[in-house]
Order: structure tokens, then C-alpha cells, then sequence
């Protein structure tokens, strides 16, 4: 529980020196007065996105940091019309489902804030969820829902992180307490929820399996070692911004270093470094990223060592990762997930399939030998370039794929071109499908649609404006990550009147 009463004492810290924090206190303390502290609530439920819940005069009060059975006493700090937001200041009781976070940085950092929470539990409401968000914003008809798929590994299951380099460091209570004149704020690790220039210091990650830490550590030790300087958000200065780092089942590690400026000199010596100390690397990129922002899909990457790609490998094909590669991050669960997919897609290996927001493809290859034809769209031109790749590799030649604005390319036009589709699998991302899309989808007349989504709430919306064409037979949550209120899931709709088109 440790971390979790540092992140809530946090709110008014860290500062480089004594006068700054005396003013953040100060305005924190004014912030404070202006809204009310009420004791000995206790937690009821957990809700849409993960907030917990207590009710204070038949009014929703939405508590981070806590589970069902806990009983707090809550500092409010947004009041809204129908509902409350608030953190806990004092635990009178502890919740008997409770457990032990894994992580040092369990409440601090922005990631796996439910490692209080037993995994069954989570799985228990990540199911709920999706019943909820279909019964609640969709209001259509749907049958029982399938239990929940759980995720094999619960720590190690992420092929991808980022991690920010910063000048200034998230300080801890005891930091701050001791009054060290000159603390070392350089930092390599994540972003403090909700704040874009405070990075806590990541000792060890529970996300990412070997060699990651190593890598991230050997980094930071040379980096701090000769004096290389960190990123400043605000300044806009400091060499060393990003580091990426992907793996693979395969056993393959591309590592991408982004730096604010073309320094040839220390960028060579630390891309040096890497490669005579991280031996697992497979592939050793950089990028000199000026910008404001910190994508880098628009940049250039540059080779310094090894292959520009590392592969993943599913049922025998083999699948091409770029630096600029879309893939879903938890690489077994994924493929529990397409099996899904496929199975709702009931192909007997006569069906034109439309794969929907294909990213690099790996649904439209996966279900390509079951398959007629299959047709991939997705937005990201790099991707498709991918999806290509992976279809060639594989010796797949009845894939053709297309890149552009989805309502822009799937119109009536290139559906009659294409040849209307048996089978449309739609992966969407979070903010769901364009109404013109949705129209579109309509037209195809397909007899079955494959909804997967990570959003349950955006997918019931638009699956309510299929609902007077497709219903729903079948639905099946799957947990993508563990200790996080996310859920991916997959929803298979059938024509009403197939006889009709």
C-alpha cells in the first residue's frame, strides 16, 4: 500500500526547490477548500473505465486508487451536476479482496492500477463492462455473453513500450522530506497520469519480459554516466527524448532510440554503447525527432545496426514488424483473439472477405487461406506496405490491400469493383466507425459482420446503427491487459432476412 498513499500525497509535490513546493502547496491548499471531504464512504462497485464507486446523498461518487469493500474517506476535487470525483486521503477499512501490489510503483505510475484487485475480479468486471455498455448505450437485443477469455501471462504480456527520458523527475515524499539541495531529476520511465512533464524514474517494469529492463537500465546508467542531457517538454531542449522497445515470441528485440537533435557525436556513441552491451538486439535504430510532439510516424528512422524489422510468427506465418508497425501488444493473447475472429467468421473457403481497418494485415493474412479473396483497408499507407510484405512472405495471393480514409475508400464504387463480401471483419480503433462507414457496411450486404473493438461503448453505439439490418448472436469479451480496466471484444452479427439483398 505504499505506493498507493504516495501517489495520493504526491498531488502537491514535487518540486526542484523548497520555494516552488511551498507554492504548489499553497495552491493546492486554496484548490482543496474549495470542495468538500467526506469520511467513511464505502466502495460499492466499479464502473465503465475503471473508476470505483461510492454515493454520498444517492449521488455517483467516482474514487480512483480504490476497490469495492474499501471504506475511505474522500477528498472531492471536481464536482459535476449528476456526479462527484474525488481520491481517498484515509483507508478505515481495507477492502477483504485486497491484495498486495507487485510493483514499487504501484500508484504513481499510469500503468496496471488494478494490481490491488485479484485477477479473477478483474475479469469479473471487465465482463460486466461490456454487458453494461451493450444493454446501456446500445439497447439492442443480444444474447448470454461468452465468460470472459483471461490472458495466460498477467505480467511480461506487452511486446511494445515507450518510455520518456526527463529532466525532471517525479519526487517522491521521502525526496522531498530530506530537502537534498541538488536531487538528481533525470528520469527514464512513464508519465505520471494526467501530467505531461513528470516522468517517474522506472526501476523495474512488470510489463515487459527480458531483456527489457536490461536494456532500459543500461541506457540510463550510460546516458547519466556521461552526462548526456534529458528532455525538457516545456523548454523544448535536452538531447535524449524516447526509447522503444519491441520483442517478439520469436525471441527478436528492435530497439529505437529518439533524440531532439542531430548530435552525430553522442548519438553515435550511445547507439555504440547499446550495441556492444545489449546483445539480444536484432535491430538498433535512432531518430532525430524535432518536433512538438513525440510521434514518429512521420520521421525518418535510421539503421545503425542490424535488420530495420523483426518478426512474429502465428500458426506458421510469419509477420513482419517494422519500427512504424501497428501489432497488437500482447502477442499470445492476440492470437486467441484472431482464432476468435475466425471462428465467427465461419469460413468454408468460399467467401469474399472485407478486413476493415486491417492495420498491417494480420487478420486479412490470418484468415486468407480460409478464404476466397480478402480485401484489407486501413488509413496508414506504411501499414498496407506491411500488410503487403506479410502477404508475400507467407505466399498468400489472394489478398489485395488498399490505403486511405476508410469512409473515403469503402464506398458503393469500390464494392462493386471488389465484388460484394460474405464476411466483413471490422477492427476499429477506439473512437469506433464514421456514419458513412456504417452506410457502407449497410450496402455491402455482407451475411456476416465481425466486430472487434477495444472500446465496448463505441462498438455498441455502432452496432445500435446496424441493428435494423444484423443482430447479434454472439458476443465474447477477451482480456488483452491485465491489471487495467481495458477489454477487447468481439461481437458477431448475422442478416435479419439473409434470403434478402
Amino acid at each position: 500500500m505504499v505506493g498507493f498513499f504516495m501517489s495520493c500525497s504526491c498531488l502537491i509535490k514535487n518540486a526542484k526547490t523548497k520555494t516552488i513546493f511551498a507554492k504548489k502547496k499553497k495552491l493546492m491548499g486554496r484548490k482543496k477548500a474549495r470542495h468538500p471531504r467526506f469520511e467513511s464512504l464505502e466502495i460499492i462497485d466499479i464502473a465503465a473505465e475503471g473508476k470505483a464507486i461510492a454515493k454520498i446523498d444517492n449521488k455517483v461518487v467516482f474514487v480512483t486508487g480504490v476497490i469495492p469493500g474499501d471504506v475511505v474517506d474522500v477528498q472531492i476535487n471536481k464536482k459535476k451536476r449528476s456526479y462527484l470525483e474525488g481520491y481517498p486521503v484515509k483507508f478505515h477499512t481495507y477492502s477483504s479482496e485486497r491484495e498486495e501490489a507487485f510493483c514499487s510503483h504501484f500508484g504513481v505510475c499510469g500503468g496496471c492500477k488494478w494490481q490491488m484487485l485479484p485477477y479473477e475480479k478483474q475479469l469479473h468486471y471487465k465482463q460486466t463492462q461490456v454487458h453494461d455498455q451493450l444493454k446501456h448505450i446500445g439497447g439492442f437485443e443480444f444474447p448470454e455473453i461468452s465468460p470472459i477469455l483471461g490472458s495466460a501471462k498477467t505480467q511480461y504480456y506487452r511486446n511494445k513500450l515507450e518510455f520518456t527520458f526527463s529532466n525532471n523527475r517525479w519526487l517522491t515524499k521521502e525526496e522531498i522530506d530530506e530537502n537534498e539541495e541538488n536531487p538528481d531529476v533525470r528520469a527514464l520511465g512513464f508519465h505520471i497520469p494526467k501530467m505531461f512533464d513528470r516522468i517517474v524514474n522506472v526501476d523495474h517494469c512488470y510489463l515487459q519480459g527480458d531483456p527489457s529492463n536490461k536494456i532500459r537500465t543500461t541506457i540510463m546508467d550510460f546516458a547519466v554516466a556521461n552526462d548526456y542531457t534529458f528532455y525538457d517538454p516545456r523548454k523544448q531542449e535536452g538531447l535524449l527524448r524516447n526509447l522503444i522497445i519491441r520483442t517478439s515470441t520469436t525471441g527478436e528485440v528492435m530497439i529505437i532510440v529518439i533524440f531532439l537533435h542531430d548530435e552525430q557525436e553522442q548519438i553515435k556513441m550511445m547507439m555504440q554503447h547499446i550495441k556492444e552491451n545489449i546483445s539480444e538486439a536484432s535491430c538498433l535504430m535512432y531518430v532525430v525527432n524535432g518536433k512538438v510532439n513525440d510521434t514518429i510516424t512521420d520521421q525518418d528512422i535510421i539503421l545503425f545496426d542490424g535488420r530495420d524489422h523483426i518478426f512474429e510468427e502465428m500458426e506458421g506465418l510469419k509477420f513482419k514488424i517494422g519500427p512504424k508497425s501497428f501489432y497488437q501488444t500482447n502477442s499470445e493473447q492476440a492470437y486467441e483473439l484472431y482464432k476468435i475472429t475466425r471462428e465467427f467468421a465461419s469460413l468454408s473457403g468460399n467467401e469474399v472477405v472485407y478486413d476493415l481497418y486491417t492495420g498491417t494485415g494480420t487478420i486479412a493474412n490470418f484468415v486468407a487461406r480460409q478464404s476466397k479473396k480478402v480485401i484489407g483497408i486501413e488509413y496508414v499507407p506504411e501499414a498496407i506496405e506491411d500488410a503487403k510484405v506479410n502477404s508475400g512472405l507467407n505466399g498468400i495471393e489472394n489478398t489485395s490491400f488498399y490505403a486511405g480514409d476508410m469512409k473515403d475508400i469503402l464506398t458503393n464504387e469500390f464494392i462493386f469493383e471488389n465484388g460484394k463480401p460474405e464476411v466483413i471483419i471490422l477492427d476499429p480503433p477506439r473512437a469506433g466507425v464514421h456514419p458513412k462507414v456504417v452506410d457502407a457496411i449497410k450496402f455491402a450486404d455482407a451475411i456476416r459482420l465481425v466486430y472487434v473493438s477495444c472500446n465496448p461503448a463505441t462498438q455498441a453505439r455502432d452496432i445500435a446503427l446496424l441493428s435494423d439490418k444484423y443482430k447479434v448472436t454472439r458476443v465474447q469479451p477477451v482480456d488483452m491487459f491485465p491489471h487495467t480496466h481495458h477489454v477487447e471484444n468481439v461481437v458477431l452479427l448475422e442478416k435479419i432476412n439473409p434470403e434478402i439483398s
